[in-house]
């Protein structure tokens, strides 16, 4: 299993505050003789009548020495968990969590719109200093 990102617990109170208990941390996967390790595993808080949305959640700091290196590990990682689980949890939509700075310098940039459109990237932009989801895009 690999080490949790700086920003885990930053995105699991942003996730409470949204309405969301985590319910995997980590969530794991198995396809084949292969371990994975999403991040966070989550459902929306709703009435006990109906069931809420389940998610998977991937936390990116994007503080290494390339920006550009940091999307392609990020995206390939998100890419190889959407396969996996949408065979093994189809109804669970997985997420990429990245801080405002990180979207508004990657993912605003044509090329950050590019695999946004045409990977089906959905984000969960969150603000480390307030503990907050800043914004969910799908």
């Amino acid at each position: 299993m690999s080490a949790r990102d700086i920003y885990h617990k930053h995105v699991c109170d942003a996730l409470d505050k949204d309405g969301w208990r985590v319910t995997q941390d980590p969530l794991h996967l198995q396809w084949g003789l292969k371990d994975m390790y999403v991040d966070l595993g989550a459902e929306e808080i709703v009435a006990a009548e109906r069931e809420g949305r389940r998610i998977a959640v991937e936390i990116k700091s994007f503080v290494g020495a390339s920006e550009l290196e940091d999307m392609k590990n990020a995206i390939g990682q998100f890419v190889l968990y959407r396969n996996v689980l949408a065979k093994l949890e189809p109804e669970r939509e997985l997420f990429l969590a990245i801080r405002q700075v990180t979207y508004d310098n990657l993912f605003v940039e044509p090329l950050g719109q590019l695999l946004i459109e045409n990977e089906g990237i959905r984000l969960l932009i969150f603000d480390p200093e307030r503990r907050v989801v800043v914004q969910w895009i799908r």
